[in-house]
């Protein structure tokens, strides 16, 4: 899931991290669509060697997306991965390696959270279809127009879960597709890829992680490898860092908020399915032909580039006069590290560290302030040195309580302007607005307007709403009787529902008043806060969270079993006393079965997945394990707005009775639930073209059953083991579709064979440093010295894209008349120069210099007016409203100027025509978006269009 509004504050603090992606779009000819050749050089002018799929990224909104209609079934989902994978390849273009990683089974430490988010998924589900059925009996019951109900199958997103049939069948067709893609792409012809699917145990990004470390330590291994990690979710970026690769990229889609979402109801866009009344659809356009169809826009997206933040953290973690060696690579560690304390997927937040507040920002002062008594840095290769960690969080202990209160004291300031804004909102809307054909239209607006219909009947229709809102006036503190008189009694009571002030959840901690630690341990764990054995546990377990979550960021999983056994956190005033607390885990742990991965996060109502006998121990009264799956559960706000960002109050798992229950049941699993049920590995895939082929094949040949190493030499340095796979790929047998709507590959000529990564000690340490070799990315920043240090004055030239040599895109001439003719001139119109003067015009300060000779215009100047700069001199005598030719020399695309001692003073002093002679009003009609004078041979450009800014 990531930390949430991470990502947010980190671009808008490091702007320059950000890089919009160039995409190659494909073309059409005669109807038939031409692929893209990915082979070519990459458009974004940087290659990139490995790519790393997080699948469960595109998997979510593939399967159910949120801004457009949802596949019909799941061979069309299945299809639509498709379509994703090629568009990021395609986008990316990696030459070496591309490696598809999907969620195995996961840590229990994640499991927790895993279970939250599904039982909320499944409740929130069911409470919103309540909801819609009785608003839409309501709407009914009052005459409204509803379309009919659809009664279809609703998708449940938590089959995207370890074990289920339907994370089996992606495996298959993300194999069909890899083989599809070897032996028809041209991209793909050198590529090496390894799936790991949901059968490998491990979160995706981490298995990314952990094939990266492995790597790294081998000697073949090139320290200048650019990756590039496909992924959502915000710890990507600390996962990136923690690496040290000196370049590695991140793609994700651009996050564009309200997104506007149709009614569930009466699928019209502009309102939620609360605010439904059941109104027939007013009709959209001409032939209303767009408006049962959603505004689909397709998604864009962007590059995070880590060595950009490298270098805005190099910059902010720079220390001086420090008592020991700085060691920025160290400092990124410990910066990583105390990310973990706003949050993360396996431990809440401390309560006074939030993101929005800028709780890094000081968790980063504190350290640079602290960092000298320390007598050195707080981690090292993922490993915590507790003493040094407590003296930072008893320094933000030191201000937890001004902290509080500034949270409330911004808190209420933020309600008293939303207040102040709805109150003005309120005062300033119209009393009534007209609609129908009368309605207000957007400036701007291209569209023809429609013909005037009937327009006495419309304004009766109007007259007789505005007498029917008329009441008669009097005091604000006197209200009507019965008869319509007013009565003294004062003014009737508001509703509550009228009020401004929106109902706030009932808050008993009050963090900003005095005794809040009190308060806060008798409300959340139900223990008094003088119990210092039991607070001295809650920080133990957390401490061991946070040495937990750095050695699985640095080093892997520490323990497949450990999880923090409580839903809140402690405060940083209580992190006394933790230098001496124990840090290390059990070895030799084995993660969860599929199956039973599923018994532990899934809801009763996802059962449906799992098999009957298993999916009874949710539901029968007389099952031992019946308390794990409460019908209903309190969700904490625990001091936030809404729901979603509450404490889900459920039941942790006790993993012994949890066994002890599916022991009864495992003898009724069939051979293919079994087979879903146990644990597999990753898989790796090559061309017939690649030089590693045909030593795959001769492992077939010779039926070698040892695994083998891959020689290096072969794959780009990768290294592993190779075992002979069942259900392998194989080269001149068919490869069967598991969709029935794609072709079989009857020609196949790629291979798979099993992978194993390189294999070291448990006691084994990843150092987490810069490989010797690797070359430090150009800078992109500006220097700090720069304006000392540049010759001849010249100003810094930011940086767009990967190249700091790529030429920026410009506008010349003809593009800037072509402006002129698309772009509204009307005054008031908005637009995105509305005010500015035009390029080349006199008076502006990006004017072109007069030839020599070449006289000024004082006369135009005195005409131009400050908003109508586009429009020309003011006519002496009235003209009807229609646009004239006279504004040709003011535009920033009429070159008149430039012609030596061409143009007089006196020759923009008539009225008429930019020559001096009046104009017909027919030329006005024929001519009139911009008028050109004699001997102007620029044609006219289209009405309308889209044009290329290349």
């Amino acid at each position: 899931m990531g930390v949430p509004a991470f990502f947010r504050w980190l671009s808008r603090k490091y702007p320059s991290i950000i890089v919009s992606c160039v995409e190659e779009k494909a073309k059409e000819c005669n109807g038939v669509k031409v692929p893209i050749d990915t082979s070519k050089p990459n458009p974004n002018e940087v290659e990139f060697d490995n790519l790393y799929l997080d699948m469960n990224g595109i998997i979510h909104p593939c399967t159910h997306p949120e801004d457009k209609p949802a596949p019909k079934n799941e061979d069309e989902m299945m299809v639509a991965i498709f379509e994703y994978i090629d568009r990021i390849f395609n986008i990316v273009r990696p030459r070496r390696l591309l490696y598809m990683a999907i969620d195995g089974v996961a840590p229990r430490a994640k499991m927790n959270q895993q279970r939250s988010r599904r039982f909320r998924a499944s409740k929130e589900g069911m409470e919103a279809a309540e909801e819609k059925q009785k608003i839409r009996q309501e709407i009914l019951a009052k005459g409204g127009i509803l379309p009919p109900e659809e009664v279809k199958e609703r998708f449940d997103s938590n089959c995207i879960t370890p074990g289920t049939e339907f994370m089996d069948n992606l495996a298959k067709c993300l194999r069909y597709y890899i083989a599809d893609r070897l032996n028809s792409d041209p991209g793909w012809k050198n590529l090496t890829v390894i799936l790991s699917d949901a059968s490998a145990p491990g979160e995706g990004e981490h298995k990314i992680m952990d094939y990266i470390r492995r790597q790294r330590a081998q000697p073949n291994h090139d320290p200048n490898t650019h990756h590039c990690l496909c992924g959502a979710d915000a710890d990507l970026i600390m996962l990136g860092l923690a690496t040290h690769e000196p370049n590695f990229t991140i793609i994700r889609e651009e996050f564009k908020p309200n997104k506007p979402k149709p009614c569930a109801l009466c699928n019209q866009m502009g309102h939620e399915v609360k605010e439904c009344q059941g109104l027939p659809r007013e009709k959209q356009g001409k032939h209303d032909q767009f408006a049962d169809s959603l505004p689909v826009a397709e998604q864009e997206f962007i590059f995070i580039r880590l060595c950009v933040l490298r270098e805005y953290l190099e910059r902010e973690l720079t220390m001086a006069s420090l008592p020991f060696t700085f060691d920025f690579e160290r400092s990124v560690d410990d910066w990583v590290f105390m990310c973990f304390f706003v949050g993360n997927d396996f431990l809440p937040h401390l309560p006074s560290l939030e993101i929005r507040e800028g709780a890094i920002d000081r968790l980063v002062n504190i350290y640079k302030n602290v960092v000298h008594k320390t007598g050195g840095y707080l981690t090292e290769s993922g490993f915590v040195n507790l003493q040094r960690v407590q003296m930072i969080m008893l320094a933000v202990g030191e201000v937890e309580d001004s902290i509080f209160k500034k949270r409330k004291d911004d808190d209420d300031n933020f309600k008293r302007r939303q207040k102040e804004k709805r109150k003005r909102m309120k005062r300033d809307q119209p009393s009534f607005i007209p609609g129908g054909q009368f309605s207000p239209q957007a400036l701007g607006n291209r569209s023809s307007p429609q013909a005037i219909s009937n327009p006495r009947q419309a304004a009766f229709e109007m007259r007789m709403h505005d007498r029917q809102n008329a009441t008669p006036s009097s005091s604000p503190n006197t209200s009507l009787t019965s008869e319509g008189s007013p009565s003294l009694a004062g003014g009737i009571k508001r509703k509550a529902e009228d009020s401004d002030s929106e109902p706030e959840p009932e808050d008993n901690i009050r963090l900003w008043e005095t005794g809040w630690k009190q308060r806060y341990y008798k409300n959340k764990f139900d223990v008094d806060a003088s119990d210092d054995k039991f607070r001295r546990k809650v920080v133990q377990s957390y401490v061991e969270g946070l040495c937990w979550v750095l050695r699985y960021y640095y080093q892997g999983c520490a323990s497949w079993n450990w999880y923090y056994p409580f839903h809140y956190a402690p405060f940083a005033s209580d992190f006394e006393g933790i230098a001496d607390m124990p840090s290390d885990f059990e070895k030799g742990s084995k993660p969860f079965k599929p199956l039973e991965q599923l018994m532990g996060v899934f809801p009763a109502a996802s059962g449906n997945f799992l098999p009957p006998t298993w999916r009874k121990l949710m539901t029968d009264p007389e099952s031992s394990i019946i308390d794990f799956y409460p019908e209903d559960f309190a969700i904490d706000l625990n001091g936030k707005k809404y729901a979603w960002q509450g404490v889900a109050l459920l039941p942790f798992v006790d993993e012994r009775r949890l066994r002890a229950a599916l022991e009864e049941v495992y003898p009724d699993l069939t051979p293919e639930e079994s087979r879903r049920n146990s644990l597999g590995g990753d898989v790796l895939f090559v061309g017939k073209h690649h030089p590693l082929c045909d030593f795959i094949v001769e492992q077939y040949k010779t039926k070698n059953t040892e695994p083998v190493d891959i020689p290096p030499e072969l794959c780009h340095g990768i290294q592993g083991k190779l075992t002979l796979n069942e259900n392998a790929v194989l080269p001149e047998q068919t490869v069967e579709s598991p969709v029935p709507m794609l072709r079989d590959l009857t020609q196949n000529s790629a291979v798979s064979i099993s992978f194993k990564d390189p294999q070291f000690d448990e006691e084994f340490v990843f150092k987490a440093n810069v490989l010797p070799g690797a070359k430090k990315p150009a800078p992109v920043l500006k220097p700090g010295d720069w304006e000392k240090t540049n010759n001849d004055g010249r100003p810094w030239r930011p940086q767009l894209g990967f190249n700091r040599d790529r030429k920026p895109v410009h506008l010349d001439q003809s593009a800037f008349r072509t402006l002129g003719h698309t772009m509204p001139r009307e005054r008031g119109m908005p637009g995105m120069y509305p005010n500015a003067v035009p390029l080349g015009a006199y008076g502006s300060p990006y004017a072109r210099p007069l030839l020599g000779g070449q006289q000024q215009i004082p006369k135009l100047l005195s005409n131009l007016r400050p908003q109508e700069s586009w429009r020309g001199p003011t006519p002496l005598f009235p003209q009807t409203p229609q646009r004239t030719a006279g504004a040709a020399p003011l535009l920033a695309w009429n070159r008149m100027l430039q012609a030596q001692n061409q143009y007089q003073p006196g020759q923009f002093q008539a009225l008429g025509g930019p020559m001096g002679y009046p104009q017909r009003p027919e030329d006005r009609m024929d001519r009139g978006r911009q008028g050109y004078g004699p001997g102007r041979p620029y044609p006219l450009p289209p009405p309308s269009g889209r044009y290329s800014w290349n």
